[in-house]
């Protein structure tokens, strides 16, 4: 591969249809504040570089980025490009992963907004994410290791499997569709309303009025904390080890738990039940 190193671009598509380099500790910076460096590429390895300036990896296939910056200027970095990896990175701009597919994400800090929206496999590890509206409308997801802060995530996914996570983001999981969260830690308001076979196993699961409208629901030795209201209108099959503060109006199913501080049963058309389960 020919090795771009050590040098500094600021121009407009600066590498543009680039096929197979590596580009080693550069900068895209400067005052011409040109965009799009390397769209259109193939077969490209970045390592030790600095991206502030917009629309870098454009309609990109065969991407490695190792050990680099995106900063909160790189705008919309990664769009339309397929088998991307990147390693030990910043991914700090607005709009970072959009309709791309065959992504891996590892070691790496994402301060992002909007990010992953309309995203084909991708899998992210042993990494930390800000973000608003995370992931949305992507298929194909699968998580370890993950800590996510944020608002409005994974809504509109499917085909999803999160393990040993830790999610704190309000309104997660709406319209969520055959998704397995497994020994996650959940915290947020709203939990995965409208969701369709969404499966909860050895999860704790904090905050009000989860759980509601959903299909195929299903939670097996799961923790409920401060959570009240929770399994409005919702199909549901639930072994909760501990007490619910409480529940109200379930379409369908069985609910047990420990205990269960008030069954809130008003609605004709609520047919779910709830079983004390005692030592």
């Amino acid at each position: 591969m020919n090795k771009v190193e050590n040098q500094v671009f600021d121009e407009e598509r600066a590498l543009y249809g680039s096929r197979g380099i590596e580009v080693i500790s550069c900068r895209f910076d400067g005052p011409a504040d040109g965009e799009s460096a390397l769209k259109e590429s193939r077969d490209i390895r970045v390592k030790d570089s600095f991206f502030n300036l917009r629309y870098p990896f454009w309609h990109d296939e065969d991407l490695l980025i190792e050990d680099s910056t995106l900063t909160e200027l790189c705008r919309a970095a990664l769009w339309y490009s397929k088998n991307i990896r990147i390693k030990g990175s910043k991914l700090h701009g607005i709009k970072a992963l959009r309709e791309c597919s065959d992504v891996t994400i590892s070691g790496s800090d994402i301060i992002s907004p909007e990010f992953g929206w309309s995203v084909n496999d991708i899998l992210i590890e042993d990494s930390s994410v800000e973000s608003e509206y995370f992931m949305m409308r992507s298929n194909g997801l699968k998580f370890r290791d993950v800590q996510l802060k944020g608002k409005y995530s994974f809504q509109y996914i499917k085909d999803a499997e999160f393990l040993s996570c830790e999610f704190d983001t309000k309104d997660a999981f709406w319209h969520a569709e055959n998704v397995l969260v497994k020994d996650c830690m959940v915290k947020g308001e709203y939990l995965a309303w409208y969701s369709k076979n969404v499966t909860f196993e050895n999860c704790t699961i904090k905050g009000t009025q989860p759980l509601c409208y959903c299909s195929g629901l299903k939670l097996i030795n799961c923790r409920m904390e401060d959570t009240d209201l929770s399994f409005e209108k919702s199909e549901v099959e639930a072994d909760i080890t501990t007490g619910i503060d409480s529940v109200k109006n379930p379409k369908s199913g069985v609910i047990r738990a420990r205990s269960l501080g008030e069954l809130i049963m008003d609605d004709p058309e609520a047919k779910g039940k709830v079983e004390i389960i005692r030592d």
